[in-house]
């Protein structure tokens, strides 16, 4: 198998990754958009590299023609997330989807029960549809949702996975062990002050959002000839921004909001 085959049998994967990455994306924007906290913090996709690919056939014995059902996680998407509890919300967010645009076909659940490593994080096997310009194709993907806690520590074991094929010596899985439980109590720490933490998150998200509104009305009232109006407007703002006056800044937003709408509707 040339080049040219493996270009085009992972052209429909990369599409898969790709879409799925900007609906994950996507749902991040529209949580900080609405001032609301995001469960998800970040999201990566990947599709195996054919090095890789070939590994795992060697491996593992995989028939080549029945490759795409055998090797699950040839597109990897991976979100990340602040608290362990955002996990099962970002699950609970995919299972919503279920039958809509992708299937779950296999649930891992590596949080309620580790493995012997160590290792922490939920991982769903979906199918995703993709319409490529040789059709229809159903993809497997493989999701790994885990906190940037947990991710960081996976990336240390696959190093050292890759390194001593994964015949790790006994001092240093002991090592990995201390490590992952040293992870775990940041993860459970972080999460005993979860709230605070959301709380200071969202404020600062409404600021983000009603400064970044404030701003846009007032250019769109210069926009509609207001000049007067937005230049009393930038004043008030600039008062309210440096004493940093989140409420009043809430409803000058509003204000702003409010007058724009009316001057549009009269012209």
């Amino acid at each position: 198998m040339g080049t040219k085959y493996w270009q085009e049998f992972l052209i429909p994967y990369d599409q898969a990754v790709d879409e799925i990455v900007l609906k994950f994306s996507s749902l991040k924007k529209q949580y900080q958009k609405s001032g609301e906290y995001s469960p998800i913090e970040s999201v990566y996709g990947r599709v195996k590299s054919v090095a890789s690919i070939l590994e795992k056939i060697q491996n593992y014995g995989v028939d080549i023609e029945a490759l795409e059902e055998t090797i699950q996680d040839i597109a990897g998407i991976r979100i990340m997330c602040q608290f362990e509890e955002d996990i099962y919300e970002v699950v609970d967010l995919i299972r919503e989807r279920a039958n809509r645009d992708m299937d779950i076909i296999r649930v891992k659940d590596y949080l309620s029960e580790a493995k012997p490593s160590g290792y922490k994080s939920f991982h769903l096997i979906i199918r995703y549809p993709v319409f490529t310009v040789s059709g229809f194709k159903s993809i497997l993907v493989e999701i790994q949702i885990r906190t940037m806690a947990m991710n960081f520590w996976s990336i240390i074991e696959h190093s050292l996975n890759y390194k001593y094929k994964e015949n790790i010596p006994e001092v240093v899985k002991k090592r990995l062990i201390n490590a992952a439980n040293a992870v775990n109590e940041v993860d459970r720490e972080m999460s005993s002050i979860r709230e605070e933490i959301q709380n200071a998150q969202r404020l600062f998200g409404l600021k983000s959002s009603s400064v970044t509104s404030i701003l846009d009305n007032i250019g769109n009232l210069y926009k509609l000839n207001q000049v007067d109006k937005a230049s009393q407007y930038e004043k008030i703002f600039d008062e309210l921004f440096a004493q940093e006056d989140i409420i009043q800044l809430i409803l000058l937003r509003k204000e702003l909001e409010s007058e724009v709408n009316k001057i549009e509707a009269d012209v």
